[in-house]
């Protein structure tokens, strides 16, 4: 009977054991899902702080916007059109604003659970990301949109007044901004890509043929215009960031 009895204790204690155990486990996992969800209040709470202060501060980036065409008249065709137009410069960007700071948000998270050899490869390349985002960001305000904006105007000047609706030039610049931000996100595929042992930086390097040929369609289809010196300035752009990342990683033997 004693036997029997200690028994029952010996599972009780177990059963309560593993209650506590499964406790212990859950509770990290709350705390992880508090801090995504705080982190991710952040991130929205200055989402919305970037598009008031964009929204508030709306004349002076427009003028910033229309820059590039200094001789061009531009309309609105509805009565509303304008309005609309600087709600969505607002909220894009309030949201190209953000992006850093949504990176680094993520880093932060992740940054404790990461070994060391983790965080020597994981924090560069998300900081490189943002990097080249924002020059891609200036390509395209400062070569690609001029190239294409100069080149419209000038295969129509002869024969017709550039009057541009507002609105459908902002659609054109938001296309090109966002679109080559991604395009130079190039090195940052191919160092991943490398590190994960996938592809050397010497086989990237003997695909060239296939990438002049990639770059090209890629540009293509990233430039809203059909105009060939857009297309031209992104390929280059394209294959200059695709021969930087296989150099790299052929510079550190990956």
């Amino acid at each position: 009977m004693d036997v029997i009895i200690k028994d029952k204790d010996f599972k009780f204690r177990k059963t309560e054991s593993l209650e506590l155990f499964n406790e212990a486990l859950e509770l990290p996992v709350s705390e992880h899902i508090d801090e995504i969800r705080q982190r991710a209040f952040h991130s929205l709470g200055f989402l919305t702080l970037a598009i008031g202060v964009i929204f508030f501060k709306m004349t002076p980036i427009v003028e910033i916007l229309e820059a590039p065409v200094q001789s061009i008249k531009f309309i609105q065709l509805s009565p509303g059109e304008y309005f609309l137009s600087t709600i969505k410069i607002a909220f894009y960007g309030g949201l190209l604003f953000t992006i850093p700071f949504l990176v680094a948000q993520i880093i932060f998270y992740v940054l404790p659970g990461l070994t060391k050899s983790e965080k020597d490869i994981i924090v560069p390349i998300l900081l490189t990301s943002i990097i080249l985002f924002g020059f891609g960001l200036l390509f395209a305000y400062y070569i690609l949109v001029p190239a294409a904006l100069n080149f419209f105007i000038g295969y129509s000047t002869d024969v017709i007044e550039p009057i541009w609706s507002f609105d459908q030039y902002f659609d054109f610049i938001l296309f090109v901004f966002y679109s080559t931000g991604l395009a130079f996100q190039v090195p940052v595929i191919q160092i991943i890509i490398g590190i994960a042992g996938i592809i050397s930086g010497k086989q990237m390097l003997a695909l060239w043929r296939y990438v002049i040929l990639a770059s090209t369609i890629v540009s293509a289809v990233l430039t809203p215009s059909t105009d060939p010196v857009t297309q031209l300035c992104l390929a280059g752009a394209i294959l200059f960031l695709y021969f930087t990342g296989a150099s790299i990683l052929i510079l550190y033997k990956k």
